[in-house]
């Protein structure tokens, strides 16, 4: 069966990663079992989220948050399923578990022997000596969530959809405006049950198992606490409604099914087995890397399509959608170090289309309607390093010539008189400037209130680097494509940045970059003028570089964003908004940057057995990290300080793309990746050999 009639980007050559298992112990310590997450997403913007012991501790847990307007538009309909199980003249047995005011009601994680990830969130409980297995999945490219249970004796299972029906960044709350009215058809095939509490929001269909009955004890269930968002400083209490309670009869040889979804989409046994086959078979793994397989596979939950079936990637879950700078920094890894060059083309050519004064945008906007953002000064120069990754691996040549090169023009001349923000290129000394007051322009965009924690105003030393290479590539591209005239300038004006580079940016005291012209203080931002494919400084200083920032801001999850000995330093990523986003690039560690920092060692070092040996050891707690917290995925942040708690997104795209670019490319041994990374000319038999 065809899960959908244009997959997302399907996979070829594969084969059944082993699951992802939490154990008895730990599901039954529910203090632990209640940190650990789980994600599925259905490539069309929506997901379903929670935790192994089925505790919703976030605002952002729930089983199906529908995407009403692709990736955008988010509202999280179904919240939860409290199941009861009973047979065999036992008393009923709860297996949901919920977070009330000072207790746990009721306790159902008491009885979880085991959770895995297999590919779909699985959990078996122990029900008088017989086991239930539970397993959720989404349907891809539809706004559908399906479950099943599954009982190795007959059970009868009552089932409670609980209901939210809000933005999912918000809560609700009990009030008289809920249409609590259902709808019931019966089939041979299923039972439908049909809801829509409020009029601006879609209608919700249940199809459940042929047999079910629909008991009426509706009702508002209060205050559901959420205790992440409690550690997070925000608002933890929620009332959901209670649909009512669907009744079937699980037995070994007939398991059943709850699918809600707000689709056009019938189901009955056959189609939700079949469902469940394919949605297995299209996340079989192509690598035979264990690690490089399960981030992969993660890879995946980020690619989504808009509304009109264009790619594009989310930046990170559950709070993020598509960013510009997000997109470009984690295309290679995404999409070009596995082979999906037509999508990355895709994407590149979207955001393109969007250029507004010579800068893609930064975020789309929530409604449709708004105008994108434009505030960056870094996301339109990493366009250029998504596309020379592009055609490093194999990319058409045509696009480049006939869309990318004519539109990298236009950016650069935007770029050299003055665009959006103050980013203009100074002409003293070719150098970009940047900054505008109460913006904030680079990836380092924190803010509280209106206060910008990092301003970072005037010549960042990153984004020098990125205009450095962007003005190299286009004078690369430029003699290629015939554009001679052009060359010779973009030569002459990268020539000139690189003379002024060393000068502005060396700290001969403190061997290392500044930050920002006239900002001595230690950041990670420097690596990038040794890990793009055109570095800058002299090889002495390159080893320099790297000394000190493996001294002071290399961790086992990471880089710190600022040096321990700095004034501002904030050892820990935690408490309320201000507080974390006053240390989110004030110390907090990215596990994004260990790519450019893997780059920049070998840029330094060389490329030898024991370098390669060295940076693929730094991967290792990355690599056992796919365990601890959001299963399978990596986070957004860790806090700077022992015992380097993660926070932030518990999913995050570049840190999965970085990692699947270290491993795909950067430290592997095949030929064909030593010639993807060695490739930086072009052969002079003309343009259509760019690679």
């Amino acid at each position: 069966m065809r899960v959908m009639p244009d997959a997302v980007f399907p996979s070829t050559d594969a084969r059944p990663l082993p699951p992802l298992t939490v154990g008895r112990k730990v599901c039954q310590d529910h203090a632990r079992s209640s940190r650990l997450e789980w994600l599925e997403t259905n490539g069309a913007g929506g997901f379903a989220m929670g935790t192994v012991a089925g505790t919703n501790t976030r605002r952002y847990h729930g089983l199906l948050v529908a995407s009403l307007r692709p990736p955008v538009d988010r509202q999280l309909l179904l919240s939860r399923l409290d199941e009861v199980v009973s047979g065999d003249g036992m008393p009923d047995v709860p297996l949901a578990t919920n977070q009330y005011p000072g207790t746990l009601a009721p306790s159902g994680y008491a009885r979880l022997i085991e959770f895995r990830i297999d590919p779909f969130p699985t959990w078996t409980f122990d029900v008088g000596g017989a086991h239930v297995e539970k397993q959720l999945f989404l349907v891809p490219g539809e706004q559908t969530v399906v479950v099943t249970y599954r009982a190795t004796r007959r059970r009868r299972i009552g089932i409670s959809p609980f209901l939210a029906f809000r933005d999912y960044h918000s809560l609700s709350h009990a009030n008289p405006s809920l249409d609590g009215s259902l709808r019931e058809e019966r089939t041979e095939s299923a039972l439908v049950v049909r809801v829509r509490p409020y009029s601006g929001l879609p209608e919700l269909a249940l199809h459940a198992t042929p047999g079910a009955r629909l008991l009426n004890d509706a009702g508002w269930y209060y205050d559901t606490e959420y205790l992440a968002e409690l550690d997070r400083g925000l608002d933890f209490r929620e009332d959901l409604w209670k649909l009512g309670t669907l009744q079937l009869e699980a037995e070994p040889d007939r398991p059943v099914f709850i699918a809600a979804t707000i689709g056009p989409r019938r189901f009955d046994a056959k189609a939700v087995a079949e469902l469940a086959d394919a949605v297995r078979e299209q996340r079989r793994s192509r690598s035979g890397d264990p690690f490089l397989a399960r981030l992969e596979l993660a890879a995946d939950q980020f690619l989504v399509r808009r509304a009109d079936r264009k790619p594009t990637v989310i930046a990170g879950y559950p709070w993020f959608t598509d960013w510009g700078r997000d997109t470009m920094i984690a295309l290679p890894g995404l999409l070009l170090a596995r082979g999906h060059l037509d999508e990355a083309r895709e994407v590149l050519r979207g955001f393109l289309g969007h250029t507004d004064r010579g800068l893609i945008p930064n975020a789309f906007p929530d409604r449709a309607g708004d105008r994108p953002e434009y505030n960056t000064v870094d996301a339109t120069l990493w366009t250029f390093q998504a596309m020379h990754h592009y055609l490093q691996a194999g990319g058409d040549v045509r696009f480049l010539r006939e869309e990318f090169y004519p539109a990298a023009k236009e950016i650069v001349r935007w770029h050299r008189e003055g665009t959006h923000h103050g980013i203009r290129v100074d002409a003293a000394d070719q150098l970009l400037s940047a900054g505008a007051p109460g913006v904030q322009l680079t990836w380092m965009d924190a803010r509280v209130g209106d206060k910008v924690i990092t301003p970072r105003h005037g010549k960042p030393v990153e984004i020098n680097a990125l205009w450095y290479n962007a003005l190299r590539l286009m004078a690369l591209w430029g003699g290629a494509l015939g554009d001679a005239a052009a060359a010779t300038a973009f030569t002459a004006d990268a020539d000139r940045v690189r003379a002024s580079f060393e000068q502005a940016f060396w700290n001969p005291r403190r061997g290392h970059l500044d930050d920002v012209v006239g900002d001595a203080r230690l950041r990670p931002n420097q690596l990038f003028a040794l890990s793009l494919p055109f570095p800058l400084l002299a090889p002495e200083q390159r080893k320099s570089v790297v000394r000190v920032v493996e001294r002071k801001l290399l961790t086992p999850f990471g880089l710190r964003t600022l040096a321990p000995d700095e004034p501002e330093y904030v050892a820990q990523y935690r408490g309320g908004p201000a507080e974390r986003d006053g240390a989110y690039h004030q110390g907090t560690v990215w596990p994004w940057l260990l790519g450019p920092y893997v780059r920049a060692y070998l840029c330094a070092f060389g490329r030898t057995p024991e370098t390669l040996r060295h940076c693929r050891e730094l991967l290792r707690p990355l690599e056992l990290h796919l365990g601890d917290s959001c299963l399978g995925t990596v986070s957004e942040v860790f806090s700077a300080e022992a015992p380097f708690a993660p926070g932030g997104a518990p999913a995050q795209a570049w840190s999965i793309a970085e990692l699947i670019q270290l491993l795909a490319v950067d430290l592997a041994d095949g030929p064909q990746d030593r010639s993807r990374r060695e490739r930086k000319a072009i052969p002079a038999r003309g343009p259509e050999s760019i690679r």
